[in-house]
């Protein structure tokens, strides 16, 4: 009997797959066996496995200052250069670097330094924070809270009310529109709710509004057209300010540098990226705010002493290192342009499955995507649970491909960066079996709609 409290598995189902070892985009179990890892590991490893230069960096790293903190004044030129960096790529005014070790905590972070900001400016009832259904922000207490998945609250008695959490409509057109509306008058329908929310709420006691630009765990929701220039323009009315949340679709997941590129989401003032930020070769999450906000909390830091929040290993030189290096990387083998373009062919090869008869959808941008498997094709009624989704996944990995099957029964796909066509139309060869597999067991258990 194992000794693990495993993350995110069911608790009666445990340790189905041990994994040994990893090469490129594939990995390997303890019997040998190979898996084309389709969904960088858990959305992470952009750079695939086994990158020598990533290895020797941290070996490098590990042998010249294995750690040191940043605490009272501390320093290292690793994290000042990867601050310099990261505050060099996004597209935000002077923007400033607290780090951390996952996403779940950076967004913890943020909500810590709302809080000190508009404390800081005197308008400390401005705390409540905006988030999505079907948001997914960590798992963390705080970021918990910002979460609207059902197994993530179920049982953990989130402080909801207490963190003064707001919740609006997800932008997924597919399932959340109303009879014959259009994707215009959807995206309508949902920003004039935002809208009457916050004139509900007043203005004057909401933070931030937070969102993915395209979601992961949720179901890679791909908000219509228009939906986030809306958005911002309710935002900017209300001076409510804008959270990204990159965590995923950071650093060429989308086709682009950001997510906020792609998505047309302009100057955010808040920013998370963990993830692959280090393509998972090492723990680390960045929190990034606009200039304006940090100078306000100088001054209160100072009265106090000490600006009070900060992790044993914020801005770990070995992490901070990795991090770099995997920015030379990306720069130096243009992974943002080969993401866009070999994203195509993998949304291409994707939609290949939308005539499918157990599919109701196909969706994605560069290189993160979903199939969602429906019970009836015309209507598109969902599964009454998860256990379609569950059953795909597992035929995946029995044909040597691992994804995930996100929001019920949406098989995520989320390959690393580095895949080859090749590899793309092995990906797509083993799900297609497995969805037909799929077709067969839905059909035997009576489970599809009339």
């Amino acid at each position: 009997m194992t000794n693990v409290i495993y993350p995110t598995t069911n608790l009666k189902a445990v340790e189905q797959l041990v994994l040994e070892r990893g090469e490129g985009v594939y990995v390997f179990d303890n019997q040998g066996k190979q898996y084309l890892e389709g969904l960088a590991g858990l959305w992470c490893t952009s750079l695939g496995y086994g990158n020598q230069e990533l290895i020797d960096t941290v070996s490098e790293q590990l042998g010249k200052l294995s750690y040191s903190h940043m605490f009272g004044g501390k320093s290292h030129q690793p994290g000042i250069d990867l601050a310099d960096k990261l505050a060099g790529m996004v597209p935000m005014d002077n923007a400033k670097v607290f780090f951390g070790n996952s996403g779940s905590d950076g967004n913890d972070t943020h909500i810590k330094m709302l809080r000190y900001y508009f404390n800081a400016i005197g308008k400390p009832e401005k705390r409540k924070i905006i988030t999505r259904e079907r948001a997914y922000h960590g798992v963390t207490v705080a970021a918990g809270s910002l979460t609207s998945l059902p197994a993530n609250l179920a049982h953990f008695d989130a402080p909801l009310e207490a963190l003064g959490i707001l919740r609006t409509d997800h932008p997924h057109y597919f399932s959340g529109r109303q009879g014959n509306e259009t994707e215009a008058e959807f995206v309508e329908r949902i920003t004039g709710n935002l809208e009457t929310m916050i004139v509900r709420e007043g203005p004057e006691t909401i933070a931030a509004f937070i969102a993915e630009p395209i979601t992961g765990a949720s179901g890679v929701i791909v908000p219509p057209a228009g939906y986030y220039e809306k958005v911002q323009a309710i935002l900017n009315k209300y001076d409510i300010l804008f959270w990204a949340d990159e965590v995923i679709t950071g650093f060429g997941r989308t086709g682009n540098d950001f997510g906020c590129t792609t998505m047309n989401i302009e100057k955010p003032d808040m920013m998370t990226f963990a993830k692959q930020l280090s393509s998972a070769y090492y723990p680390i999450s960045a929190s990034l705010i606009r200039g304006d906000m940090y100078e306000a909390m100088i001054e209160p830091s100072a009265q106090v002493g000490v600006f009070g929040h900060g992790y044993t290993y914020s801005g770990h030189p070995v992490a901070c290192a990795t991090a770099l290096k995997v920015l030379e990387i990306y720069e130096r083998e243009n992974l943002f342009e080969r993401s866009a373009q070999m994203g195509d062919y993998l949304q291409t090869k994707l939609k290949q499955f939308a005539d499918h008869p157990l599919v109701g959808e196909v969706r994605g941008r560069g290189m993160i995507g979903a199939v969602e498997l429906v019970a009836n094709k015309q209507t598109g009624k969902a599964f009454a649970n998860g256990s379609v989704g569950a059953y795909a996944v597992q035929r995946c990995q029995e044909h040597g491909l691992i994804i995930r099957a996100v929001a019920g029964n949406s098989l995520a796909v989320c390959p690393p960066l580095i895949i080859s066509e090749a590899q793309v139309d092995e990906l797509i060869e083993k799900l297609g079996m497995a969805i037909d597999e799929t077709l067969d067991f839905a059909k035997a258990q009576n489970m599809l709609a009339a």
